[in-house]
């Protein structure tokens, strides 16, 4: 086994045994990004030079006896919407190239603190719009399973970077499956926490009263590692829960006796793949196979999450992405007549198609003689299906659903077509809407040889309960060691 392919738990022994060095770590994993990240795109910026430099500030740690951080010399992307300070943060989008920002974001900052080492920043969907990566503003990432097919997104870099071995796990953000439904596609586990669970200060805003920040890692036991380093309130962001976060890692356990899992009628639906459907009822069976009861639930509003989702998301793209004119930092359109014009023409030409899309579609939510009818409704229905959530997880602990309803899809094949696209997303939406925690994990394989996912929802600030159903299949099963062949 390479040093690349290991897991944070695997290298946290090794470091601490002194069988290798955070120096060996980060230059097998920039090794690897040389060797097959032509092929997968999975980088928009690569930092050898600073992962180089952290990696011997961990190593220097360690020899003075510090290695008690987890993450101490471990090699972690951040997705490019997150601010590294100093290092570029581009949202994969033309309106910030070349941006810098002068502060790190709080995850990143935590990161730091515990001794990680970053390696790069993905890609992904333009201002994290989009379920394929092809939004991107540079170039379309590549599913390491097949690299005629879409990753998954907004996140596709950060879980094609895992998958792929370029990074030993990663972060990413999740607005409407923006981490579950890549981590699905690349058969990698992604967790999306309750809504103030993780910090949202330095996280480049899309929707913001919806984006949340998460891990992409290669088994549970680091998406448990990873969120005790993540959670926690923060002062400086005013939506942060101030709320005592849990060691994670306590809920790693292989006994599900007594559990209760709810299936959601809404959840298995026609146009569903039957492939899908199979691999993820088969793991439920499995997890009802280890002393899970299961039984069927009603979320009578999900067929309302999509309408409701793309009102309520691009109204707040529209008014977030109104700091990008061409004045205070970023891209700014040259040859301009005046004030008026600098707008017109930065945005026309900084934004991609995808991003004016959603800022047109928000902006007409919220004119005068339409907010009652768009958002104010929208907000009223996200409301239906939060109560839905409450009173299924009066009788369950756990929901278990489909991540999407195919495998990943051929790169193209949905782009023409942004109500398809938008579909992608219906298994993954609700659970934003509603605020909840839920986790993708790898469940077994089409015939294709392409990856599919079953997504476990939880109750609020009860990612415990999902993490440890999580742990239980995965510990069951072999899904997540299989490996694709690059």
């Amino acid at each position: 086994m390479e040093l690349y392919q290991l897991t944070i738990h695997e290298l946290q022994g090794m470091l601490k045994k002194g069988e290798t060095t955070a120096q060996d770590v980060t230059e097998s994993v920039l090794n690897r990004i040389k060797t097959v990240d032509g092929k997968v795109s999975a980088y928009i910026t690569v930092t050898e030079e600073v992962a180089i430099g952290q990696a011997k500030e961990a190593d220097r740690r360690i020899k003075a006896g510090g290695a008690s951080s987890p993450l101490l010399g471990i090699s972690i992307a951040v997705k490019d919407n997150m601010c590294t300070d100093g290092i570029k943060t581009t949202c994969a989008s033309k309106i910030l190239a070349n941006f810098r920002p002068p502060y790190d974001a709080t995850v990143v900052e935590r990161l730091k603190q515990a001794g990680y080492v970053l390696c790069g920043k993905p890609n992904m969907d333009e201002f994290a719009m989009g379920s394929s990566t092809e939004n991107s503003g540079f170039f379309v990432t590549k599913n390491p399973w097949d690299l005629s097919r879409i990753p998954g997104g907004s996140s596709g870099g950060s879980a094609a970077a895992v998958a792929a071995d370029e990074c030993i796990a990663s972060l990413g953000s999740d607005t409407g499956g923006s981490i579950r439904q890549p981590a699905a596609c690349c058969g990698v586990v992604g967790l999306k926490p309750t809504y103030g669970r993780v910090s949202r200060y330095g996280l480049v805003a899309f929707a913001s009263s919806l984006d949340q920040i998460g891990p992409i890692t290669k088994d549970v036991t680091d998406t448990a590692i990873l969120m005790n380093v993540i959670s926690g309130h923060d002062p400086k962001d005013s939506t942060s829960a101030n709320i005592p976060a849990p060691d994670f890692t306590r809920s790693l356990k292989k006994n599900v006796k007594g559990m209760k899992i709810g299936m959601p009628k809404e959840y298995f639906i026609e146009g569903m793949d039957r492939e899908v459907e199979r691999a993820v009822k088969d793991a439920v069976k499995t997890l009802e196979g280890l002393g899970a009861t299961v039984v069927e639930v009603s979320l009578p509003h999900t067929s309302y999450a999509v309408a409701t989702y793309y009102i309520l998301a691009t109204s707040e793209a529209s008014s977030n992405l109104a700091r990008y004119d061409g004045v205070k930092y970023g891209f700014r359109a040259q040859g301009a007549k005046d004030l008026l014009d600098t707008y017109l023409q930065t945005r026309s030409q900084g934004f991609g198609p995808e991003v004016k899309r959603r800022i047109m579609l928000g902006t007409y939510a919220l004119s005068a003689g339409y907010y009652d009818a768009y958002y104010k409704k929208g907000q009223q229905v996200r409301t239906l299906i939060k109560r839905d959530f409450d009173d299924s997880f009066k009788t369950v602990d756990v929901i278990a659903t489909p991540t999407a309803p195919t495998a990943a899809f051929k790169i193209g094949e949905k782009s023409a077509d942004p109500l398809q696209m938008y579909l992608s997303d219906i298994f993954t939406i609700s659970v934003n809407l509603a605020g909840i925690p839920a986790i993708a994990i790898p469940c077994g394989f089409t015939s294709e040889n392409l990856p599919v996912g079953l997504q476990l929802l939880g109750r609020h600030f009860d990612e415990e309960s999902i993490i440890h159903a999580a742990y239980a299949y995965e510990q069951a099963t072999e899904w997540h060691r299989r490996k694709p062949k690059l």
